[in-house]
């Protein structure tokens, strides 16, 4: 947690419209008004990984000292003293989005305190900006940076291959650079400020993983995948004279210079038919070793191979563990024990079925062990065990049959290293975060090693959707790939992602503003329900019904009673319903792919936005009508909401720079609006709690206000802003959603792409903790109580429990009380606090659900684990009184 120093940014307002009837957009400014200075706290939304780790790099010469890549989330520093990891890239900003991704990291063994990273996301048009290569003196707490004249795909395909940048062991003034796109291998002599092609490489590389594809993702040259020094030549102060580079060419897979990069020769004797996804080089024992797949990855790969290449004779050697015949699957994760140099580990990574593989060898790949093998199919023996209890949703709420396992041990699994000082210590990355041990050599032994998430600080998830209900929890988001949370805590990882359905990517998420236990989400899934809802706060869902032809979730929005919902999903037009979606109707008068959001007060209004036009319905989402608003953004790049508590008050934000862009405020219900003078651009509006002296809720926007990129404040209706981020938190794009907290002054949720939910805090609002649990509970009266286990696995379970009060009085708090009748404990619940003795467990309210009026339930949940057997409590106790069952 960092504290910061804002920039108040001073604006005028429209007082109010032109004399004469309103016209759309007029407005005259208003008198400028200033506010003071604030500071921010900024930290992330605990969800601990939740997307690709393609590479893991140790220092070889200072121990403890590591970095990780994301592809799109940017580049962080392990901290051995708390065992996290520290973010090193949130000072990348709005314009410069794309150098979130990144492609390479090199740290530097002659000077730890330099590290390098190779930057950008997509080589195609979707990234508008050239790579870059960012160099630190301070081990990433501060860059520079030197553009590059080409871009860099950080999250194309081929990501996982690497490292493509390396630092000389010798001189490490020089560098390497292996680029995509044709652009071939480039060197830097002077420690990264300036690079130069490497004319005489002969071969930039070939393979695309679809050549037919027009966007120019996947029909792009992968270009040079790696680069590896051979230490045991040269000497200290003058460059090394052999270097190994991977080249994306099947059938020229690896090149070698012998005299530090002068001239290079194509590998004698290679395999041919593979790419050389990695090259770790064992230069104690003079080997080369490759690890081969048929694809690039990172997701598919059907056949691969390991080998190994004797440096001195030239000869090489089929070490894979398994015959070609049984491989439907890729090699790429590759290390070496530089403790014990002939020890080598390998990952199986595109076996996604039914789980990824690891392979050791203590023998130079001659003989190999891997982590789990077949007992009698389906049954499997692991020699590892698993504990995922401080992320417990990487089970993914899955009961899977065997063979598959759950927590799978991974998938996308082309990061692997061996800690250079500790045999004991391995992290591999996953699709979803990274897993580590610290008794790695347990393997050898025969007894099982440990493996746990070693994620903590590094947050990676895409961000599209954010709500913070008015009661319940403080914070619901819809996320790409892993679907979305409900944090009941901001500083604790969620037990699971919503389940029933499991959507692969959730596109929207809203709340009935009057009813927020009622929460409706709409999200892709290759099979079932596009659309979900809730009736506790997003504790539980059920799946809807699609109407015909939907093929992606949209976005949607809940009447503000929560009786009836409109969806705009992906594939056909806009639907209405009352109730949860059983029987949709198409509505009328608004095209296909609008945007659509409530009104937070009349429960029969809904808005939408397309291409310009902005449509209003009083009927439940039946009819829209187009309003007459003029001027508003032409394209659909738009987010806009409605005020909670002001019916008809709306705010829209986006735009594009060859047009309209910026902030409209309207007050009719979208039959006018005027634009805000003074914020130049903006992309996404949302409210929070009013500031204590303030009659109207507080906004917060990301957008460009007087020349200045941020995430902006306004007290007074947009009248002044103060932009409450700095420089150094910037986040790279943060155009898809924003909130405030409607229970806390200051609080805003900021959604990034690929760095998670940030929220911050002002040191002068009542905000900064989450709030605490509510006053001793003495409730009184006759209660019931209905225990279900939701899911249970090998060791682990998760369990519900619904509190009635069947009494005539109203809890002020409340405290439940059960025993374990076996050995299960408690490893995490939400919506309640809890504390155990012995077997004895005490479930208490925290402040949001401390009052139970008479009749009334609440709920909460836990995961747990467990052996022998794991029956119920036999009875549960509310004070003195024992409750009822159900």
């Amino acid at each position: 947690m960092r504290r910061t120093r804002t920039l108040t940014v001073l604006l005028a307002l429209a007082a109010g419209l032109l004399a004469g009837p309103p016209t759309a957009l007029a407005a005259e400014p208003a008198p400028r008004a200033a506010l003071a200075a604030d500071s921010y706290t900024w930290q992330n939304a605990r969800i601990d990984g939740g997307g690709f780790v393609p590479g893991i790099v140790f220092n070889r010469t200072e121990k403890d000292l590591a970095y990780a890549r994301t592809d799109i989330g940017g580049a962080y520093r392990w901290q051995e003293s708390s065992h996290t990891w520290t973010p090193l890239l949130d000072h990348v900003g709005w314009d410069d989005w794309g150098h979130t991704g990144v492609v390479s990291v090199a740290s530097d063994s002659v000077d730890p305190d330099r590290v390098y990273a190779a930057v950008g996301t997509y080589t195609n048009d979707w990234d508008p900006t050239n790579g870059a290569v960012l160099r630190s003196g301070d081990r990433g707490a501060t860059w520079r940076k030197t553009d590059l004249p080409f871009k860099l795909g950080g999250n194309m395909p081929g990501r996982g291959m690497g490292e493509r940048l390396a630092v000389d062991p010798h001189d490490n003034d020089v560098l390497y650079l292996g680029a995509p796109s044709g652009h071939g291998l480039w060197r830097s002599t002077d420690a990264g400020v300036t690079w130069a092609e490497v004319t005489a490489f002969p071969n930039p590389g070939n393979y695309a993983q679809d050549p037919g594809d027009t966007s120019g993702y996947a029909s792009d040259n992968q270009g040079i995948t790696w680069v590896t020094f051979d230490e045991s030549t040269g000497s200290a102060g003058t460059a090394t004279e052999t270097v190994y580079v991977g080249v994306a060419d099947k059938e020229n897979a690896v090149y070698r210079s012998t005299d530090a990069g002068a001239t290079w020769e194509r590998l004698a004797g290679q395999p041919t038919g593979y790419l050389a996804h990695k090259g770790v080089l064992d230069a104690e024992n003079g080997y080369l070793y490759l690890a081969y797949s048929d694809t690039g990855g990172p997701y598919d790969g059907g056949k691969g191979r390991l080998y190994r290449y004797a440096t001195a004779t030239g000869a090489w050697t089929d070490i894979s563990p398994v015959a070609e015949a049984d491989t439907y699957f890729g090699f790429s994760g590759l290390t070496v024990d530089r403790q014990h140099p002939g020890t080598v580990m390998a990952t199986a990574y595109s076996s996604w079925w039914p789980d990824t593989q690891i392979f050791r060898s203590t023998d130079s790949g001659g003989t190999w062990t891997q982590a789990w093998s077949y007992t009698s199919y389906p049954d499997r023996e692991n020699r590892y065990t698993m504990d995922v209890s401080s992320s417990p949703w990487l089970t993914w709420g899955a009961n899977p049959a065997p063979p598959e396992q759950t927590p799978k041990l991974g998938w996308m699994t082309e990061a692997l290293e061996i800690d250079p000082f500790d045999s004991d210590r391995m992290m591999y990355g996953t699709g979803a975060t990274i897993y580590g041990t610290e008794n790695l050599t347990n393997w050898d032994s025969g007894s099982k090693f440990a493996i746990e998430p070693m994620v903590r600080g590094l947050e990676e998830t895409a961000v599209n959707d954010l709500v913070s209900p008015p009661s319940g929890a403080p914070l619901l988001s819809a996320l790409g790939d892993v679907g979305g949370f409900r944090h009941t805590s901001l500083t604790e990882v969620p037990s699971m992602m919503y389940t029933s359905p499991n959507f692969t990517t959730t596109t929207s998420l809203d709340f009935a503003e009057e009813n927020p236990d009622v929460v409706v989400r709409t999200g892709n899934l290759d099979a079932g329900p596009h659309i979900a809802f809730s009736t506790d706060n997003g504790a539980n869902w059920f799946g809807g019904t699609d109407p015909s032809g939907v093929s992606g979730g949209g976005t949607v929005a809940a009447g503000a009673d929560g009786s009836r919902f409109v969806w705009s999903p992906q594939g056909t037009g806009v639907q209405y319903t009352t109730g949860f979606g059983t029987a949709w109707q198409a509505s009328a008068g608004i095209p296909a792919g609008a945007i659509v959001e409530s009104d937070r007060v009349d429960p029969a209004t809904f808005y939408g936005f397309k291409s310009g036009k902005f449509y209003v319905s009083t009927d439940g989402g039946a009819t829209f009508t187009a309003s007459a608003a003029t001027g508003l953004p032409a394209g659909d790049s738009v987010r806009f909401k409605a005020l909670p508590g002001g019916e008809g008050d709306v705010w829209l934000a986006g735009g594009a720079a060859d047009g309209p862009y910026g902030l409209w405020h309207s007050t009719d219900g979208g039959e006018t609006f005027a634009k805000l003078p003074g914020v130049d651009a903006a992309d996404t509006v949302g409210f929070g709690k009013a500031a204590p002296d303030a009659s109207y809720q507080t906004l917060f926007t990301s957008a460009e206000i007087g020349g200045v990129r941020g995430i902006f404040r306004s007290t007074d209706e947009g009248a002044t802003w103060t932009r409450v981020n700095d420089d150094a938190h910037q986040w790279g794009w943060t155009g898809a959603a924003i909130t405030g907290d409607p229970r806390v002054y200051g609080r805003v949720y900021v959604a990034t792409n690929g760095r998670g939910v940030v929220y911050g805090d002002t040191a002068g609002g009542d905000g900064g903790t989450d709030p605490g649990p509510g006053p001793d509970p003495t409730p009184t009266g006759a209660c019931e109580v209905e225990y279900t286990v939701t899911n249970q696995w090998s060791g682990g379970f998760q369990a519900d429990v619904r509190l009635t009060n069947t009494g005539t009085s109203a809890w002020n708090g409340w405290s439940l009380d059960w025993t374990f009748p076996g050995d299960q404990r408690v490893t995490q619940m939400w919506n309640a606090e809890h504390t155990r003795t012995g077997t004895t467990v005490t479930a208490k309210n925290v402040d949001w659900n401390a009052g139970v009026a008479p009749g009334a339930s609440v709920s909460f949940g836990f995961t747990g684990s467990w052996s022998g057997t794991n029956a119920e409590p036999s009875s549960f106790a509310l004070g003195d009184r024992v409750c009822g069952r159900t």
